[in-house]
């Protein structure tokens, strides 16, 4: 079914857009989903018109130790930084919390890069997508790096914002008592967009680059390897993504798969699936593989296909139905048109996909990820790459009443994580706080009860539970 939309809605938010001093690339970018949505578009991927996709694996491929270096001395590297981690109850950069040993995730991502450059003499830059929200926390964290910054090149540059656009008539929300709720990001989809509109693309290609390595800030398992930038510079491929094999806690996300109309990869996000083929999202033994989102293009393939489309890579649509105050539910219900970044892969003939494993992939979007990843399930090497310490990573759920929060969670682990090195589960319910040096052994399950507290040095395994 159409939506209402009307040239006077384009015109409105096209307006809206200058005046806030966005990008012409990033308007017309706007504009061309706007069209969709006026259309009824809804980005939504039907089942019946994919097949599952299978993909070979970094375990089974030989990269000569050569092409791998030249690979690596040929990349840039870009991490998306834009997000506030809110979910966590953050209003600040989320990649400014604390990981290890005092260091924030900018501060092991820089000096994972700063130790590539040493180890393979590469120049290796390393740019920031920041937010109008995150850019000044991020510059300001990383002023300590004297060496980050490459000549000619800067360290970070900014996604867009576009108006949030209400159901009812595809206008531009009105917000006067907090105009900055009337904005949103467009995904990270936008990051075509944003490096063309600075420039940044043709700059990196003059300044003698060919590769570029995205990834997310909050993923500290996803360093530029040389061995992943020899892979896929040896492919010859114009695109490509590293994928996981999807686990339970992967069900109701997205996969990979092959489009059956033209043989191109996709990439299915949950949002894009209809609700009769949730099944079908979440069958791990039909649907395998999941994106980590870190992937690699080539700046040349990049470029082409940019300037083929009139600068509109034309990813597909996605449509976010949210609340104006994403705290005030009475607050009318808006569109934020968004794209994945990932999708881009449809775009590019010859485009790959590559396994790797779990160690490539350590997203941190819950304090239950925060608790593995400052726990002692990973080392931290010389080189400032995540060593996981046993086969498997346990599954932690800790009461979202009392450890959702960063500020809640940290009250409750004052003396650091627990070790769970050990562990195949740690269920927390109810109101614990933890001493130091305690270790979780095996399956471990904490019942509600009043407050309690896990006394430093205690060992809780599966025989001598409290609660």
């Amino acid at each position: 079914m159409a939506s209402k939309g009307t040239a006077h809605g384009l015109d409105l938010a096209r307006t809206k857009m200058r005046d806030a001093g966005v990008d012409e690339v990033a308007i017309d970018t706007f504009a061309h989903y706007y069209r969709l949505l006026e259309h009824g578009e809804t980005g939504m991927i039907a089942e019946d018109s994919i097949e599952p996709l299978d993909m070979e694996s970094l375990t089974d491929v030989e990269v000569a130790d050569d092409v791998a270096a030249a690979a690596i001395r040929q990349t840039a590297v870009i991490k998306l930084n834009g997000g506030l981690g809110t979910s966590m109850g953050m209003e600040r950069a989320k990649s400014l919390l604390c990981v290890r040993r005092g260091l924030s995730f900018l501060d092991i991502i820089a000096r994972q890069v700063l130790h590539l450059r040493k180890e393979y003499d590469a120049t290796l830059p390393l740019l920031f997508m920041n937010s109008f929200r995150t850019s000044a926390d991020t510059m300001a964290a990383l002023a300590r790096y004297d060496e980050l910054p490459v000549d000619g090149l800067p360290l970070e540059f900014l996604q867009n914002k576009e108006p949030k656009l209400l159901v009812a008539d595809l206008l531009p929300a009105a917000y006067p008592k907090a105009p900055d709720l009337e904005w949103c990001p467009p995904g990270h989809g936008d990051i075509y967009t944003a490096l063309r509109g600075t420039g940044l693309l043709a700059r990196l290609l003059d300044a003698g680059y060919r590769y570029v390595f995205v990834s997310n800030s909050d993923n500290l398992g996803a360093v530029p390897d040389a061995r992943v930038a020899g892979w896929f510079a040896d492919s010859g491929a114009p695109f490509a993504i590293e994928a996981v094999r999807r686990t339970p806690s992967d069900r109701k996300g997205g996969h990979f798969a092959r489009r059956k109309a033209d043989g191109r990869i996709v990439l299915r996000e949950s949002a894009q699936t209809l609700d009769a083929d949730k099944d079908a999202l979440a069958d791990l033994s039909r649907h395998k593989y999941a994106s980590t989102n870190n992937l690699w293009f080539d700046l040349q393939a990049m470029v082409e296909a940019l300037d083929a489309r009139g600068g509109i890579l034309g990813l597909p649509l996605i449509r976010n139905v949210k609340t104006l105050d994403p705290g005030d539910p009475s607050t009318p219900k808006v569109i934020q048109i968004e794209t994945a970044m990932g999708a881009a892969i449809e775009v590019f003939e010859g485009a790959r996909t590559i396994e790797v494993g779990r160690d490539r992939f350590v997203p941190v979007k819950t304090t239950d990820d925060l608790l593995v990843l400052r726990s002692d399930v990973y080392d931290l090497g010389k080189d400032f790459v995540l060593d996981q310490a046993g086969e498997e990573i346990p599954f932690v759920s800790l009461d979202g009443e009392f450890y959702k929060l960063v500020g809640d969670f940290d009250k409750r682990f004052p003396e650091g994580a627990p070790s769970l090195r050990e562990a195949e589960s740690f269920t927390v319910e109810g109101d614990w706080t933890f001493g130091r040096g305690v270790r979780v052994v095996g399956e471990v399950a904490l019942a509600s009860s009043a407050a309690q507290r896990v006394e430093g040095g205690a060992v809780l395994s599966e025989q001598d539970q409290d609660g």
